[in-house]
Parts: C-alpha cells; sequence; structure tokens
C-alpha cells in the first residue's frame, strides 16, 4: 500500500517568488521631446495600478551592446525622464532596447520591442506617436493586433507653451 502525501509535505516544496506575477506599465523612450509626455503618461497610469515602470530606451544599431542599461548612452535617454517621473514615487525598470541593423520590414522592429514588453509582462505599452523606425504607436498597435500582444497606447506630444518674459 502507498502512503499518500499529506498536505504539509506538499506545503514544504519550494515555490517560485510571486514577483514574476507584477505586471509593469511599459514606457518607449526613443531619445526624442516626447519621451517626457510619454514617462509622465506611463507613470500616472502605474502609480494607479500601484506597478512599477518598464522604461525601455531605444538605442541605434550602431550603439555597442554591452554595458546594458548602466551604459552612458541609456543613462543619458533616462536622465531626462527620471525627474519627471520621480516625484510620482514609482519603481522602475530600465530596459534596453537596440534597433535591428539593416533595412528589415516595417514591422520587424515593432514585434521585437513588443516582445521585449511581454517577457517582462508588461500589460501596457505607452509609445508617442511618431518615433523612429516603424516605432511609433502606431506601428506598434498594428505590431501588437498581428502577434497578439499587450495594449498600446499612443501619447500626443506635449502642448507648446510659450515661455513670459516679466513685464517691464
Amino acid at each position: 500500500m502507498t502512503r499518500l502525501l499529506s498536505h504539509r509535505a506538499r506545503e514544504s516544496a519550494h515555490r517560485p517568488a510571486r514577483a514574476g506575477l507584477v505586471q509593469p506599465v511599459a514606457a518607449v523612450l526613443t531619445d526624442r521631446l516626447d519621451d517626457v509626455a510619454v514617462a509622465e503618461t506611463a507613470a500616472r497610469m502605474a502609480l494607479a495600478r500601484r506597478v512599477p515602470l518598464l522604461l525601455i530606451a531605444v538605442m541605434p544599431p550602431h550603439i555597442s551592446r554591452c554595458g546594458g542599461p548602466a551604459s552612458a548612452p541609456v543613462r543619458a535617454v533616462l536622465a531626462r525622464v527620471i525627474p519627471k517621473i520621480g516625484p510620482q514615487a514609482t519603481g522602475y525598470i530600465p530596459e534596453v532596447f537596440h534597433l535591428p541593423a539593416g533595412n528589415g520590414s516595417r514591422l520587424a522592429a515593432a514585434k521585437q520591442l513588443l516582445a521585449l514588453a511581454t517577457r517582462h509582462r508588461a500589460a501596457d505599452v505607452l509609445a508617442a506617436r511618431c518615433g523612429p523606425q516603424g516605432l511609433d504607436a502606431f506601428t506598434l498597435l498594428e505590431a501588437a493586433a498581428l502577434r497578439g500582444g499587450p495594449y498600446v497606447h499612443a501619447v500626443a506630444p506635449a502642448a507648446w507653451t510659450p515661455l513670459r518674459s516679466p513685464a517691464p
């Protein structure tokens, strides 16, 4: 006769951590002026959901791939948006996406970027309406529809306000 496992024996088994269940909000940063609006919108969405931000810094293919999120070019892209999202007290995960070299299809870069966001379990991806080489929000929307990826939100650039000089 075989002995049945008790509940205590099953409970003492090693369980994986639940940290992978967090679904961050991803912001695509392409080293343009629109990055601040994208990061601020993503930070508000992440704060409302109480999840961290996934800041994806898009790098050109000629930038070296060694160094990862700690390299100087990535830190320069993140330095533009961190002061704007810092006061909102959301955590962030830095990630690097290198544009593919050569002339791939229009959706190739968008599919790879969405695959990176999916690996981090990002439920939402925010991108600017215009971006480099197929990484605008509309191309990402099309790629997400084709591959069944995360929700993509288009963020409009921040409204331009003129500088006001003091009255004489």
